[in-house]
C-alpha cells in the first residue's frame, strides 16, 4: 500500500513541476506580447506556483485520508497496535518463562518445530 501511496505523492509532485514549467512558459508569452510587464511576470510566476504548491498539499492531504480509510476498512493494524502487541507477548513469554524456570531466549532457541 505504501508503494501506491508514494507513487500518487509522486505523481502530484510531477504535476506540479509540469504546471510550474507551463505556468513560466504561458507568462513569458505573454510579457512578449506586451500583455503582462516584465517586471509583474515573477510575481505572477510566483503567485501561480504558490497556488500549485497548496493543491499539492491538499492532494497530499487528500491521498493520506484515503489511504488511511481505506487501510482502516480493511482492518489492516497500525504500527501502534503491532508495537503494543509485540510488548504484550514479550512481557507474557518472559512469565512463562519465570513459571517455568527457563529464560526466555533458552525458550525459543530449543523450539524445534517440523510443521
Amino acid at each position: 500500500m505504501s508503494d501506491l501511496f508514494k507513487k500518487a505523492i509522486s505523481l502530484g509532485v510531477g504535476l506540479t513541476i509540469v504546471s510550474k514549467e507551463k505556468v513560466e512558459k504561458a507568462v513569458d508569452e505573454l510579457v512578449k506580447r506586451g500583455e503582462l510587464a516584465p517586471s509583474e511576470s515573477k510575481a505572477l510566476v510566483d503567485r501561480l506556483v504558490e497556488r500549485g504548491e497548496e493543491e499539492r498539499g491538499a492532494f497530499k492531504t487528500a491521498v493520506q485520508e484515503q489511504v488511511q480509510r481505506v487501510l482502516k476498512e480493511l482492518k489492516v493494524p497500525a504500527q501502534s497496535d503491532v508495537t503494543e502487541l509485540e510488548t504484550r507477548i514479550a512481557a507474557l513469554e518472559r512469565r512463562v518463562a519465570e513459571l517455568e524456570g527457563t529464560s526466555p531466549q533458552e525458550d525459543t532457541m530449543t523450539d524445534t518445530r517440523t510443521d
